[in-house]
């Protein structure tokens, strides 16, 4: 698996214009069923695909956390808010809040996440490949394919099947 971590930022770079004109064209006209393609290639990628072997998103990116996940996790530690923010997080030039430094402070060396129940929104829904009205996040997808393998195989097998 690591073999594949390393080799993804190029094969990701090396797709990228491929990629970018894909999104562009999708954008303009996506298919009808786009939601449903997306969710069965979605799907698909995980029944192959174990994060636990992986978990480069959260070795090498830090998600955002809106305020209802730092109130959640400051909770789950009984921490007050602003001691939670304190202690792990930092508001970056966009004014939002994540992680002080990465990898992320959560994650142990099985690749668990030790918030897993509580974690950020942005966790529970990465990749984003299955999140409705796909073709709105291109720039976020072309980001994570250089991020997360999963990602990068569901582009590469949704611009086989829509062509």
């Amino acid at each position: 698996m690591q073999d594949s971590i390393n080799r993804l930022p190029k094969q990701a770079k090396d797709k990228h214009n491929e990629n970018k004109k894909f999104f562009a064209k999708l954008k303009k006209k996506p298919p009808k069923n786009l939601d449903y393609i997306m969710q069965k290639l979605h799907d698909e990628e995980f029944e192959r695909t174990d994060c636990l072997e992986c978990a480069n998103c959260c070795k090498t990116t830090g998600p955002l956390f809106t305020d209802k996940d730092v109130d959640r996790i400051a909770k789950h530690f009984r921490l007050k808010t602003q001691q939670f923010i304190e202690q792990y997080l930092r508001v970056d030039e966009d004014n939002d809040y994540v992680l002080q430094g990465v990898p992320c402070t959560f994650l142990g060396a099985d690749n668990y996440c030790s918030i897993y129940d509580v974690r950020p929104k942005a966790c529970r829904e990465f990749p984003h490949t299955d999140r409705r009205k796909f073709q709105q996040i291109s720039n976020l997808t072309l980001k994570n394919v250089a991020i997360c393998p999963a990602a990068f195989n569901i582009v590469e097998a949704m611009k086989e099947k829509i062509k």
